[in-house]
C-alpha cells in the first residue's frame, strides 16, 4: 500500500524549495565579512527573523557543514569536556572527551560553528563557552582554524529565562544587531530569498591591505589613546561591544579583510561598531574616511616622490603603514627606501614621530647590508636602543 503521506511530504517539500538572487544588504556583508575573517560573530535579534537560516546560506555559499549546538540546553561540562579515565591516569592524566560535534569538526577540518540562543545560557554555562570561543579548544579536542564560530542571542527581554553576556564572553565577538525587512520577507515567500555573498581575498592586495589597516589603527589609537580599553559602567553594556586591545586586533583584522577583498565601506562600519562599540567605533570610522592614506607600496617604489600627510594621526599612520610594508617583504631595495621616507619626516619636522618608526625598521637590518647615510638623523636615538651598532 502506498504511503499516505508521501504527497503530504513532496508539498512540505515543495514550500521549502526558493530560488537565491543577490541582494545588497549591509548586515549580511558584515556578517560574511566578519566570517571570512574567522571572527567569532554574535547575532542579537528577536526570535524567528531568520539568523539561523541566514548562516545556512552562509555555509552553503563556504561550501562547509554547519553544526548547530543550543548552548541554553547544555552544561558546562559538554563545552569543558566530560572525564575519561584511561589505563594508567596517574601517568598519563584523565582526558577530557568532546562532544560528538566537536569531533565531526575536526574530523571534516572545516565547518561553521552555530551557538543558538546563547543569552539564555547559564554563567557557568557561558564561562565554559570562554575556552571554545577564545583557545578553540572543547574539551581535549582543539578545533580546526578554518572552523568559524558564530552565535545567536536573543536581547535578555526576549529570552527565556536570559541572562546579561559575562563581559569576558561578549568582548570575544563581533556584535551584529539582526532585523527583518518586511518586503525581504514577502518575497521570499514568493520563493525568492535573497543570497549571502562571501568576499573572496585578493592575494595580490594582501600585503598593502595590512600594511595600511596597521597604520589607520595606531594612527587612531595614538590619537585617541582613551579609546584602547574602556569597560562600560552598567551590566548590559558590558554584555555587547566594547574597545579592548582584543578587539581593536579584530579591527585590523576587519579593516585588512575590507581592503583586500573590496567590501563595502557600510559593511565594514557595521563590523567596526559590533567589534568596539557604538562611540569608539563611529569615531573610528570617521577617522578612517578623511585618512586617504597613499599605496604604501607606491611610496616605497619612488619614495622620493611622496608628500607626508600635515596631520599627526594620519602622519603616523602612514609611517606605520610604510614600515608595516617592508616587514611584509624585507629586502635591502624596500629597507633603504624606507630610511629615504623616515628622512622626509624629519625634514618636515616631525623627527619624534619618525623616531618611533625608525626603531622598528632598524630591527629588520641584514648585518651584511651598509648603514645609509640617511639614518643619520636617528642614529643617537638608535644606538642608545641598542638598534644600531655603535
Amino acid at each position: 500500500m502506498d504511503n499516505p503521506l508521501a504527497a503530504a511530504d513532496a508539498l512540505v517539500a515543495a514550500t521549502r524549495r526558493a530560488r537565491t538572487e543577490p541582494v545588497r544588504d549591509p548586515k549580511v556583508a558584515a556578517l560574511a565579512l566578519a566570517v571570512s575573517a574567522n571572527l567569532p560573530v554574535l547575532l542579537w535579534g528577536e526570535p524567528g527573523i531568520g539568523k539561523s537560516a541566514t548562516l545556512q546560506q552562509l555555509a552553503e555559499g563556504l561550501g562547509t557543514p554547519m553544526e548547530t549546538v543550543v548552548a541554553s540546553v547544555h552544561e558546562p561540562s559538554d563545552f569543558a569536556g566530560l572525564p575519561i579515565v584511561g589505563d594508567s591516569p596517574a601517568t598519563d592524566g584523565v582526558p577530557m572527551a568532546p562532544p560528538d560535534w566537536a569531533v565531526r569538526l575536526a574530523r571534516t577540518g572545516t565547518g561553521l560553528l552555530f551557538f543558538d540562543e546563547l543569552s539564555s545560557a547559564p554563567p557557568a554555562v557561558q564561562a565554559a563557552l570562554l575556552r571554545v570561543v577564545l583557545e578553540r579548544r572543547v574539551g581535549s579536542l582543539h578545533l580546526p582554524p578554518a572552523v568559524r564560530i558564530v552565535a545567536a542571542a536573543n536581547p535578555p527581554t526576549s529570552a527565556a529565562d536570559g541572562w546579561h553576556l559575562a563581559p569576558p564572553l561578549a568582548n570575544r565577538f563581533v556584535h551584529l544587531h539582526w532585523s527583518h525587512d518586511a518586503r525581504t520577507v514577502a518575497r521570499g515567500l514568493a520563493g525568492t530569498w535573497p543570497a549571502v555573498t562571501v568576499p573572496v581575498v585578493e592575494s595580490r592586495r594582501t600585503a598593502t591591505a595590512l600594511a595600511k589597516a596597521r597604520g589607520a589603527v595606531a594612527g587612531f589609537l595614538t590619537a585617541r589613546p582613551g579609546l584602547a580599553h574602556h569597560l562600560p559602567a552598567d551590566t548590559e553594556a558590558r554584555g555587547g561591544a566594547w574597545p579592548s586591545p582584543r578587539t581593536w586586533e579584530m579591527v585590523l583584522r576587519l579593516l585588512a579583510f575590507h581592503h583586500s577583498t573590496g567590501t563595502g565601506a557600510d559593511a565594514l562600519a557595521l563590523a567596526v561598531v559590533g567589534a568596539v562599540g557604538d562611540g569608539a567605533g563611529l569615531e573610528f570610522v570617521t577617522y578612517l574616511e578623511n585618512l586617504d592614506l597613499p599605496d604604501p607600496e607606491r611610496v616605497l617604489a619612488d619614495p622620493a616622490a611622496f608628500r607626508l600627510p600635515e596631520r599627526g594621526d594620519r602622519q603616523l599612520a602612514f609611517l606605520t603603514a610604510v614600515i608595516s610594508a617592508v616587514q611584509t617583504r624585507v629586502d635591502r631595495q624596500r629597507w633603504e627606501a624606507g630610511w629615504v621616507v623616515l628622512e622626509k619626516a624629519v625634514q618636515a619636522g616631525v623627527p619624534d614621530i619618525a623616531a618611533r618608526a625608525a626603531m622598528d625598521l632598524a630591527a629588520l637590518r641584514d648585518v651584511s647590508w651598509p648603514v645609509p647615510p640617511t639614518i643619520g638623523a636617528f642614529a643617537e636615538v638608535l644606538h642608545l636602543s641598542g638598534r644600531l651598532p655603535g
